[in-house]
């Protein structure tokens, strides 16, 4: 199963600017990969905890459709989850 999902460059970085993100309701995520340019990215909750369920995510190619630049393909490195609640606190993704 292909899923696609919109996301936005982040341009502020850190731990305080993640927490406004997550207060928001938005996910902060990073995109990196060998011989590329790591991405931050930030998006919206709803549009990845229900994706985020299906064990294909976790192994198939996923497309991130950044705002203003081409779709990018990537997989799901790791994720960090909050510990008692069902958020997500931060995702990292490779380049496919």
């Amino acid at each position: 199963m292909s899923y696609t999902i919109a996301a936005e460059i982040r341009t502020e970085i850190g731990k305080g600017s993640s927490r406004r993100l997550r207060h928001a309701n938005k996910v902060p995520a990073v995109i990196y990969g060998a011989g590329k340019e790591p991405i931050s990215i930030k998006f919206n909750h709803k549009d990845i905890i229900n994706v985020q369920e299906n064990a294909d995510f976790y192994s198939s190619d996923l497309t991130i459709a950044i705002a203003g630049q081409d779709d990018v393909k990537v997989r799901v490195q790791a994720m960090q989850r909050h510990a008692f609640k069902p958020l997500i606190e931060h995702i990292d993704f490779k380049f496919a």
